[in-house]
């Protein structure tokens, strides 16, 4: 088992939402019509897996915590089309997880493209969402031009993800070494070999999925900016209303490609930034007892549990 037998362990199942087959880990469930669910939304290249850390400690802490491995990822299904990743298709499959246990709300918390799915499920299904939270990207508003234009004026021909945008070359590229691929990944050019925080056991979870399953399911998210941007205009002038944590990681080495100043241009509601001193990119993973510490306490307050 991956949780090693602990209390809070999940089950898991999958849940059909709009003909694609979602894995979920599901952990926490007591039969209270009123227990507060949470829904964990994993980012690139990642799993349900990496909130490993965080499902049982929420789950022990009374919280419904669904957990799954996004359209594209692990045990889910894997659509063919490049549109069938848009923000309509990722925000809907969060929803379609609450719609399958009955539940009309949620805390919402992402990591990376999760935290940008969960901040773009707080805009287009408001009613839907209890409070949000973001990890290592921040909520900002509608960019004002086309996405991939603006990151060629700012960062240039070779910014990462303008190199996504091309079907079947980064894909190849990625999955000819998966093991080679996740290890940089995770090191962030900060050390060689495997960062200290994931263990060689984690790690082959990750290189026996994505062996599996390649990247371009993942990588279709990227492809995706420009028709979500396309597909939003209506939301040039939406806030977020619900309570609101950004949670960030002050030696992130994509910090620099984020506007964390600019959040409370899109968040009216309440709102908290908090910043792991030392931490980089994968915040769950690397420094779950202050993550864990830094979420209760936002449950906490904003469902009183």
């Amino acid at each position: 088992m991956w949780f090693g037998g602990q209390v809070g362990e999940p089950d898991e199942r999958f849940v059909v939402r709009d003909g694609v087959r979602l894995r979920v880990l599901d952990a926490g469930a007591t039969g209270d019509v009123d227990q507060p669910v949470v829904v964990l939304a994993h980012g690139f290249p990642e799993l349900a897996y990496s909130w490993r850390h965080q499902i049982p400690v929420l789950a022990d802490a009374g919280f419904r915590v669904l957990a799954p491995d996004q359209r594209g990822y692990g045990d889910s299904d894997r659509p063919t089309a490049v549109e069938a990743y848009d923000i309509t298709a990722l925000t809907g499959d969060l929803i379609g997880l609450l719609d399958d246990i009955g539940a009309q709300q949620a805390v919402f918390i992402g990591h990376d493209w999760g935290a940008l799915v969960v901040w773009q499920t707080a805009l287009l299904h408001p009613t839907r969402v209890r409070a949000v939270a973001g990890l290592s990207v921040p909520p900002i508003p509608r960019a004002r031009t086309r996405p991939t234009e603006r990151w060629r004026e700012k960062f240039g021909e070779d910014f990462y993800m303008l190199q996504y945008q091309a079907p079947g070359v980064v894909d190849a590229e990625m999955a000819a070494d998966v093991a080679v691929t996740m290890r940089d990944l995770f090191a962030e050019g900060r050390q060689q070999g495997l960062p200290d925080w994931i263990s060689a056991a984690d790690f082959e979870v990750y290189v026996r999925q994505f062996s599996r399953t390649g990247f371009t399911g993942a990588l279709n998210w990227y492809r995706n900016y420009d028709r979500n941007w396309a597909a939003t205009p209506h939301l040039a002038d939406a806030h977020i209303d619900v309570p609101a944590l950004f949670v960030g990681g002050n030696a992130d080495p994509v910090r620099h490609t984020m506007r964390p100043e600019r959040a409370r241009e899109v968040v009216a509601g309440p709102y908290r930034e908090v910043w792991v001193d030392g931490a980089g990119h994968w915040l769950q993973q690397e420094r779950p007892a202050e993550v864990n510490r830094i979420l209760l306490e936002f449950l906490a307050d904003v469902t009183g549990a």
